[in-house]
């Protein structure tokens, strides 16, 4: 459990850091550049990859994990 929520943690953060990235129209060629309903999704997504990522670091490894 520890590594799942570690990894869907970790393409949560970078997913939401490239939507982020998009919709702030940091990162160009996309219909989602400049969208600010990408962005907002974008930082959302990526403050549930950092809790997860969080979670997955602090929970303590148990036999079978």
């Amino acid at each position: 459990m520890k590594t799942i929520l570690i990894a869907v943690g970790a393409i949560a953060l970078v997913v939401g850091l490239i939507f982020t990235g998009q919709g702030s129209g940091l990162i160009g060629g996309s219909s989602m550049t400049g969208s600010q309903m990408w962005l907002i999704i974008g930082i959302i997504l990526a403050i549930v990859g950092i809790v997860l990522l969080v979670l997955g670091l602090r929970r303590r490894g148990r036999a079978g994990n």
